[in-house]
């Protein structure tokens, strides 16, 4: 081994311990993922409120009022931010999954396919999220938000269902 040699690879060891960060995970990298909750949440709130308007009141069904329930804990995650991280996310789906529970329960006997659908695809979410490390990769992000979309649908579905009878 030439003298030479061993210098180039104590210099690169340094230079690849430097741009890593605290945890392995490079900054950049971090900023990134934060970002990517915050969009997600975002959409996820943007894309179940379609249709949503207009709920709730005397004399309509119980579960009216229950889908104008479900509309504002969806709201709430829209003022997630970045910092707010996955603990954040997880706080406002725990409240989304009362709001969607209670739904289903009053809807169930008028509309079943649609309340089965919002419980799968709210189970499967949920399930999605708190699998999610603290630093989750951009893979398991994309696995959240596929979830999340399967939410959207179901939900939308439901509006879609219930908009003569709640506006």
């Amino acid at each position: 081994m030439r003298i030479g040699d061993r210098n180039e690879r104590s210099t690169l060891q340094p230079m690849r311990t430097r741009s890593m960060g605290t945890e392995g995970v490079p900054p950049r990298s971090r900023a990134n993922v934060a970002r990517l909750v915050h969009v997600a949440a975002v959409c996820l709130a943007t894309a179940a409120l379609v249709g949503v308007a207009g709920c709730g009141g005397s004399g309509k069904p119980a579960y009216c009022s229950d889908r104008s329930n479900l509309e504002s804990s969806i709201k709430g995650l829209t003022s997630l931010n970045p910092s707010s991280g996955i603990s954040g996310l997880k706080a406002q789906l725990t409240t989304i999954q009362g709001d969607a529970t209670k739904l289903v329960d009053s809807a169930k006997s008028d509309f079943p396919s649609q309340t089965s659908a919002i419980t799968a695809s709210l189970v499967a979410l949920q399930s999605a999220v708190k699998a999610l490390p603290s630093h989750p990769s951009a893979a398991q992000l994309a696995g959240v938000a596929t979830a999340a979309s399967s939410v959207v649908s179901s939900v939308k579905s439901f509006m879609n269902a219930t908009s003569s009878t709640c506006s």
